[in-house]
């Protein structure tokens, strides 16, 4: 058993299971990820028992534990994204480039795997699935650190995904999941010897230490501040609809609205029309002292004044700020202010200003007349994500398949030298 005080012998095992998956033939690992859905449809029902030792320990109140949350309907999907994954195009052994050198030597330049995988995630037992069923498809090993909130939950799915490479003939370690303990992470981001990337998933601060304290590579993803600006043009009517989808639908995701922005033309208007919707939700707003005393005549009833860290402030709950801007120049310079460069969106009938903000706008993810919530591996037929990566080296957005990837150069010769 690895103790909290040395998880190096497991990531010793990591490394060389790495080596097997990255055998695997195409239909092979295909069907390693089919055989991983079939035991997780035939499972559910232990799956829920263990998920709900998890649940049981969070508040009701807690919007965690909506992302901590597996139902029947969650499994189904769950089973299905990795039959998804598992028809996906191998994104190794592509042939990249390939010419004749003048020396006489064939050269080549190909896809290969990454190696091993190191996630840091936060309460999502989803992402356990997710992230295993990506890096064996790219002949991938990984290294798994959840939370102790999914301690359970990962638990039984990392068994089910151990049964299956069992039966492939591939070892175990080839997904390997760490003690919940915190005291892990500190050796995992110094593992610069077994682990070739750390992809850090979730809240801002969990994101800001590994990016201080990692030896190893990185790829930010997870923390989204999402902004959504009704200009004045706007069909209002669409325009709540919109705003609303983006807030209440699932708050607790990173793609979830954090603040609206509002043409001063438009936001004694536009502002009252949220009151119902977001009344039902129990929506608490923070309001700027223009947007303040619109919403307080409207009787809104969750209302407080905002303060400045309100503005660049990632929710994940049934709050919001708003600002009433007094033109699209103001909005852009807050979202650039302020925004994680995560998703940000527009809801506006005017063409050319459309146009300038998803050309000026710096996010992964810009959006013209739709809600930010559509930012996500599987809606954009990437089959699962890692993450929304929001950065620019090597992987932005959704990080998922073809971004795990790197390349290798093959130079074949007939005793050629040089001098």
């Amino acid at each position: 058993m690895i103790t909290e005080q040395s998880i190096t012998p497991l990531l010793q095992e990591t490394q060389l299971a790495s080596a097997s998956v990255r055998q695997l033939t195409d239909e092979q690992k295909a069907a390693l990820l089919h055989r991983i859905a079939d035991l997780v449809l035939t499972n559910a029902a232990l799956i829920l028992t263990e998920n709900g030792k998890d649940l049981d320990a969070v508040p009701d109140g807690d919007p965690k534990k909506d992302r901590l949350l597996l139902n029947e309907k969650r499994i189904v999907a769950l089973a299905a994204s990795l039959r998804a994954v598992a028809q996906l195009p191998d994104p190794t052994g592509q042939l990249l480039v390939e010419r004749t050198l003048e020396q006489g030597l064939q050269l080549r330049k190909i896809a290969v795997p990454l190696g091993v995988v190191g996630v840091i995630y936060e309460s999502r037992p989803n992402v356990t699935l997710d992230v295993a069923s990506l890096c064996l498809r790219s002949g991938n090993a990984c290294v798994l650190k959840g939370g102790k909130e999914a301690y359970y939950s990962n638990t039984i799915l990392v068994e089910l995904i151990h049964q299956a490479l069992r039966e492939a003939g591939v070892p175990e370690a080839a997904v390997s999941l760490l003690p919940p303990d915190r005291s892990v992470v500190q050796e995992l981001l110094t593992a610069t010897r077994y682990v070739d990337i750390i992809i850090p998933r979730g809240s801002e601060s969990l994101i800001k230490f590994v990016r201080q304290h990692s030896l190893v590579p990185t790829i930010e993803t997870g923390a989204g501040v999402c902004h959504t600006y009704v200009e004045q043009s706007a069909d209002l009517e669409k325009a709540r609809d919109v705003v609303v989808n983006a807030k209440v639908s699932r708050p607790a995701a990173c793609n979830a609205l954090d603040c609206i922005l509002v043409d001063e033309a438009v936001a004694p208007r536009f502002l009252p029309m949220l009151v119902a919707d977001f009344t039902k939700w129990n929506v608490e707003i923070f309001a700027d002292e223009t947007a303040y005393p619109i919403l307080l005549e409207a009787q809104y009833p969750l209302l407080q004044k905002a303060q400045a860290d309100d503005f660049g402030r990632e929710f994940l709950d049934y709050k919001c700020a708003v600002k009433v801007v007094s033109d699209a120049e103001e909005a852009l310079g807050h979202i650039q202010a302020y925004s994680s460069r995560h998703s940000e969106a527009i809801l506006s009938q005017n063409t050319v200003l459309i146009d300038r903000f998803l050309s000026k706008v710096d996010a992964a993810t810009v959006y013209a007349n739709a809600s930010t919530r559509f930012t996500d591996g599987e809606v954009f037929g990437l089959g699962a994500e890692i993450g929304i990566s929001t950065q620019k080296l090597h992987a932005r957005g959704p990080f998922a398949l073809e971004k795990l990837v790197t390349e290798k150069w093959i130079v074949v010769g007939d005793g050629q030298t040089r001098w």
